[in-house]
């Protein structure tokens, strides 16, 4: 019962300090230290004491999974130059300077030692920094720079701690330890591959997403306890296995599975994340008293933190500024613009993978004490000094935040392209047979979805209210007038429970569907054009005109009295029109009349454009 309390407590505690954070807007994992801090020193509070076991076997592996498989291995390849040099090279460099320095301020302690401190402290902990990342609008490819860094770098920084550990008992060789870097890296990849793709295929087969999102629990500890059972890394074998489920998962599972699982495994990893910051403050009496039986004054101790502090964030600092500086002699595609340099080189907050490895240490270890609290500082340091000063550093540095407008006008030509092979394909499998009012609402289904992506671009609706904000108000407001009929049925019991619970999740699905209400994207100051990666090429773009229009509306639409949504503006004569999600469709209309391919946006701060030929944006 006592256990069952205490587990409670912590969990209420993350809820409650989490949505202070958030509506303070503070950082939530400094919060939580700093909660747990304070707490662990109330009398009368029971010492926790954070198990290493519990940490990297239980804790790690679904913490490591839930990012994992929400990771692309498209962005991973397309930044695999600097998250290697971060999650390798720079655990690495991290290990052996932390580690010369502690030999150096810590008398007597063995070199190893100093090394097994330098690997505790090497990998950062990218929950504060990811955390950050979004609440500042930090560039899409430093977060997932940052994401796919503290995916790979727990494994390495763990593998150089068991060699550290190794060395601390006995003597090994340089050969020894690249070998077991070689075998921990071989055979994490193999295990995380193979169970990988053997839990795909298994999935695959199941069509019920309770059980597919319970198979999919089992994944990430399988990984892991195979890995280490052949002295592979189990953190890269979860890493690996997680990876490809994500890629595959689009194809194996169906849609009620992968909502069900997505919303189980955010969760997760909501209480999981906040839970072992909460859990981390908790740890600083135990780690006090620890320090207490050491023959170091307090003033030595403090010293020797001090430089351990300031020797990880320093080296982060060199190895990204080096980096920066080989720009002039390595490929372009090494190195990163300084800014960026500059915003990962202080990105570098550590967290739990830290003070567990801690833990870890054996109970011999020479002033074993000192190097736990020395590992505490460092977390509790670096969520202090960079996690409280990283959003106002790349608030200086001004770096592109993600445009709301690029994002709504990929969204649109995304959904354009996915309505057009859908309504392509229902052409080839339809058949005499099929009722032509079926057919009419499944293409009324696909266009609506279209419509409402480009319906979010814009500032210039005449309209108070979109035609698809319209459908889905009035949807909702049908939806709430059907469940009253059921919840009537319910409490009446003329309607049998399961029937109840069918047509329930019934509702439910179809409210999911229903976008939620967001307003057109606000005006960042920059002029929207498609992003390069998204922008379109053909014949008709490239020899498009540059007409102009001093209209202030649709010209057929002020000439007939009707409304539009948006406008476009044709290229080869000025005409302006509205866009399709328009009651009239007149930008349509002129193409079809004049066969003149190419429009332009006519909405304030937008110069994207449209052909309509080859159906690109461009």
């Amino acid at each position: 019962m006592q256990v069952a309390t205490q587990i409670l407590g912590l969990v209420v505690v993350v809820l409650v300090v989490t949505g202070i954070a958030r509506r303070l807007d503070w950082s939530p994992p400094l919060l939580l230290v700093g909660v747990g801090v304070g707490v662990s020193f109330i009398p009368g509070v029971p010492g926790y004491e954070l198990d290493p076991e519990l940490v990297l076997v239980g804790l790690l592996p679904p913490l490591l999974y839930a990012s994992a498989i929400r990771t692309s291995l498209v962005e991973i390849r397309a930044n695999k130059t600097p998250i290697g040099l971060l999650s390798v090279g720079l655990v690495v460099f991290t290990t052996l300077a932390v580690g010369l320095v502690t030999w150096t301020v810590i008398p007597g302690l063995p070199l190893a030692a100093g090394f097994a401190l330098g690997a505790v402290v090497a990998p950062p902990d990218a929950v504060a920094a990811t955390a950050v990342a979004r609440r500042v609008g930090m560039p899409r490819r430093l977060v997932r720079i940052l994401e796919g860094e503290s995916l790979l770098n727990d494994a390495a920084a763990l593998v150089a701690l068991r060699t550290a550990i190794a060395a601390i008992a006995g003597a090994v060789t340089m050969w020894e330890v690249g070998l077991d870097f070689l075998v921990a890296a071989v055979g994490g990849v193999l295990v995380g591959g193979l169970i990988g793709w053997g839990a795909s295929l298994l999935r695959k087969r199941i069509l019920d997403p309770v059980l597919d999102t319970a198979w999919s629990f089992v994944v990430p500890f399988a990984a892991y306890l195979v890995a280490e059972a052949a002295h592979g890394s189990g953190v890269l074998a979860v890493v690996v296995a997680g990876l490809i489920i994500g890629q595959q998962t689009p194809r194996m599972s169906s849609g009620p599975s992968r909502l069900a699982s997505r919303v189980n495994w955010q969760t997760i990893q909501f209480l999981l994340e906040n839970a072992v910051f909460l859990l981390i403050g908790l740890q600083l009496r135990r780690i006090v008293q620890e320090v207490a039986d050491s023959d170091l004054s307090g003033a030595s101790i403090a010293v020797i933190c001090a430089c351990v502090l300031a020797a990880t964030i320093l080296a982060r600092v060199a190895w990204m500024f080096a980096t920066a500086l080989g720009r002039r002699v390595l490929p372009s595609s090494w190195v990163l613009p300084w800014s960026y340099s500059a915003v990962l080189a202080w990105a570098g907050m550590r967290g739990v993978v830290t003070l567990a490895a801690a833990f870890v240490l054996p109970a011999n270890t020479p002033e074993r004490g000192v190097l736990v609290l020395a590992a505490f500082v460092v977390v509790a340091g670096t969520l202090v000094l960079q996690g409280t000063t990283l959003p106002r550093l790349v608030r200086r540095l001004d770096l592109p935040a993600p445009d709301p407008g690029e994002d709504a006008l990929q969204a649109a030509a995304l959904l354009h392209d996915m309505t057009r092979a859908g309504l392509e394909r229902l052409e080839k499998v339809r058949t005499d047979s099929d009722p032509e009012d079926v057919i009419a609402r499944l293409k009324d289904k696909q266009v609506y979805r279209s419509d409402s992506a480009w319906e979010r671009l814009g500032a210039g609706s005449s309209l108070d209210e979109t035609p698809s904000a319209a459908y889905r108000r009035l949807r909702r407001e049908m939806l709430d007038a059907e469940r009253e009929v059921m919840l009537d049925a319910r409490d009446r019991a003329t309607v049998d429970d399961e029937v109840l619970r069918h047509v329930l999740q019934t509702l439910d699905i179809e409210e999911s569907m229903l976008e939620p209400s967001e307003q057109a994207p606000q005006d960042t100051g920059r002029e929207l054009r498609t992003p390069a990666n998204t922008a379109g090429s053909c014949e008709h773009l490239a020899n498009a005109g540059d007409a102009t229009s001093e209209a202030t509306g649709c010209e057929d639409c002020l000439r007939e009295g009707t409304t539009w949504v948006h406008l476009r503006l044709c290229l080869e004569c000025g005409h302006v029109g509205c866009c399709d999600s328009s009651p009239e469709r007149h930008a349509s209309k002129h193409f079809h009349d004049t066969r003149h391919p190419v429009m332009r946006s006519y909405e304030p701060g937008e110069n994207w454009r449209w052909c309509f030929v080859d159906r690109l944006v461009g």
